[in-house]
């Protein structure tokens, strides 16, 4: 077992005024304007923007921005960073806000990707997003790799993917104390899905090509579900009856049924998948393909594609914002995020983000 311990450590803002909005699309993220105070501190380290202005009512993006080792809070309304806060290690990936919307929760995976050498990550990042400052970190006692977080939509528990144990480790949000660590039964377990009723999770283990089925209440593995030969990703249909994951060996994603636990089909994709996430009301599956910088709008009636947009080098995560309205791509090479309508599937905007941007995630 980890120590049930957490570290806390403060961080200072150091005032900045945000960046510029780019020009129209495909414009280059790193263009800003640069005025007012900006205050150093220290040699090689990251500077934090601050915009000295209330949180924006209707909601704030949140980008683990995996080259900058920071995690990026962003006005999606304004189309503009309002900070940029470093995370205290190299690097995070992915990123959950806490329901409240006051906290964010960032896992600090290491210096490499899933199952290649490089350095394992032991904590994880706690930010206060209205202070746009670290407050904590959660030490979980030896380098696990932590990765993808996510709060249980019931029980309010914090879960995040241990790698290097093969687990998925239960963290008490409120303590920031770990209370449990459920097996998955395979290496590389990077991605995390949890089931509307909170009873079931799913891991996309990436090198062995499966899914783990794991059994939150009883805390324990249920069984491991083969899929293809290298698989990235997952996500889970509104009503909790669907899993998909990207094939990343060919172009389809699997369609897994998780009253059997077998993967009841396949959809072809135009290039190989990545991160998905489907509309609320369960008819649309959002699919980036990063091989073809575009995103396919999946027809889960028909399971088919009905939709492709272009968007900037190379789309990672989707995330779909709660209202069901627009959904946000993360484009890591360009450092940018794509706002997609979801009523006509128009790109409406690019926002900018940070060097190496991936993980989004949703803070109310």
């Amino acid at each position: 077992m980890f120590p049930q311990t957490a570290s806390s450590r403060s961080a200072s803002p150091t005032e900045a005024p945000p960046p510029a909005l780019t020009p129209p699309v495909f414009a280059l993220y790193h263009q800003r304007t640069m005025s007012g105070f900006f205050f150093s501190i220290g040699a090689g380290c990251l500077a934090v923007s601050v915009l000295a202005a209330q949180t924006p009512s209707g909601g704030l993006l949140l980008v683990a921005n995996k080259g900058d080792n920071s995690l990026g809070i962003i006005d999606p309304a304004a189309g503009r960073m309002l900070a940029n806060i470093p995370v205290n290690g190299v690097t995070g990936h992915e990123v959950v806000a806490s329901p409240d919307g006051r906290r964010a929760f960032v896992p600090v995976f290491g210096n490499s990707g899933v199952g290649r050498p490089g350095t394992d990550g032991r904590t994880i990042a706690v930010i206060d997003i209205p202070a746009r400052r670290l407050v904590s970190e959660i030490d979980l006692g030896r380098g696990l790799r932590p990765h993808c977080p996510l709060i249980g939509p019931k029980d309010g528990l914090l879960y995040v993917t241990t790698e290097i144990a093969d687990s998925v480790t239960v963290i008490d949000p409120a303590t920031l104390k770990i209370v449990a660590e459920i097996p998955t039964g395979a290496a590389e377990s990077h991605m995390l899905a949890i089931a509307p009723d909170n009873r079931r999770a799913y891991t996309a283990n990436v090198g062995p090509g499966s899914v783990s089925v794991l059994d939150l209440r009883a805390r324990k593995l249920v069984t491991v579900i083969p899929v293809a030969e290298h698989v990235q990703r997952i996500s889970i249909s509104p009503d909790g009856k669907h899993v998909f994951t990207s094939d990343q060996r060919a172009p389809r994603l699997a369609v897994i049924d998780t009253a059997s636990n077998q993967v009841s089909g396949w959809i072809p994709l135009p290039s190989t998948g990545y991160g998905t996430a489907p509309t609320p009301d369960g008819r649309w599956l959002v699919v980036a393909m990063p091989r073809a910088n575009q995103v396919a709008v999946v027809d889960l009636r028909s399971r088919s594609v009905a939709h492709r947009i272009d968007v900037p080098p190379t789309p990672q995560m989707a995330l779909m914002r709660p209202d069901g309205k627009m959904v946000y791509v993360s484009c890591d090479r360009s450092g940018q995020i794509a706002a997609i309508r979801t009523s006509d599937w128009n790109l409406e905007s690019l926002i900018p983000a940070g060097k190496d941007a991936d993980g989004l995630a949703w803070a109310k």
